[in-house]
């Protein structure tokens, strides 16, 4: 699922190519992904309508419409969102965003996840899941000791906690992991006993990471492309994910991996302290 570095990535991409175009059409292909309104509604709100603000909100892309409407967008594990020339043919297309200056947005979707809403006005609260996001790791609002603040008595893994889009937003499996392993602290530790300076560490290393990925375009590690339908170029980069069985990078142990409430994790077993 593309994590903050990837929505980020196509955020400032549809600001660079569809800001302030008005769209034509919209072609719906298949409408199990539009989660309200229904299908006939959604086209007719979005028709003849300017594609105004793009937003990121955690792992959500929000398009602010001059009606005051906005189309919310969430990928999940394979959609895409693809901008090419008009009546350009991509495979599981679902929902098409023609424009007047002849090119297209196109949602792509293989194995149908992903979900897309047309809210009026400001109803974020509609989507429970969007409302009830954490802070975003990279504004200036999300200083160490807030960090420390919320980190404060949970009683949870870290990896688990860093992953709870409630706790903080846009943070998936890729991205706590090289977090952790940078900051020399074990996945399984338990939030409320890390130290103030371990708390400094995953602070910066978290936010470094992130931005370090963005700076990339992402990581294409499974589905994930670009609005050019080009792969994010930060997977090499990676120290930890996708490494077990290989050499850690730093001390020259064998990357291992485990699963915490199902989610493989990878970590180096001398780098990373369980005390």
């Amino acid at each position: 699922m593309p994590e903050l570095p990837e929505v980020e990535t196509i955020k400032r991409d549809l600001e660079e190519k569809i800001k302030g175009k008005k769209v034509e059409k919209v072609v719906v292909v298949n409408d199990k992904c539009i989660k309200m309104p229904a299908s006939g509604e959604f086209i007719s709100g979005i028709e003849g309508r300017l594609f105004q603000q793009i937003k990121r909100r955690g792992k959500y892309l929000i398009i602010e419409l001059d009606s005051g409407d906005n189309l919310v967008i969430h990928l999940k594990l394979t959609g895409r969102l693809i901008y090419s020339l008009k009546e350009k043919k991509l495979d599981y297309s679902k929902i098409i965003f023609i424009f007047y200056d002849s090119t297209q947005l196109t949602f792509t979707d293989m194995r149908g996840f992903g979900n897309v809403w047309l809210l009026p006005d400001k109803e974020f609260e509609r989507i429970p899941s969007l409302k009830n996001l954490g802070p975003e790791p990279l504004e200036e609002e999300f200083t160490v000791d807030k960090f420390k603040e919320l980190l404060k008595e949970k009683r949870t893994d870290i990896k688990s906690l860093l992953m709870n889009q409630e706790f903080i937003a846009g943070i998936g499996n890729i991205y706590s992991q090289e977090a952790l392993f940078l900051s020399g602290i074990h996945p399984k530790r338990k939030a409320l006993s890390l130290h103030y300076e371990e708390i400094g560490r995953l602070y910066n290393n978290l936010r470094s990471v992130l931005n370090e990925a963005i700076s990339y375009r992402g990581s294409s590690v499974d589905a994930y492309v670009d609005l050019q339908g080009e792969k994010g170029k930060y997977k090499p980069h990676l120290r930890v994910y996708g490494r077990e069985g290989k050499n850690c990078l730093i001390c020259g142990a064998i990357i291992q991996k485990i699963n915490i409430k199902g989610r493989g994790t990878r970590f180096c077993p001398r780098c990373q302290s369980n005390g």
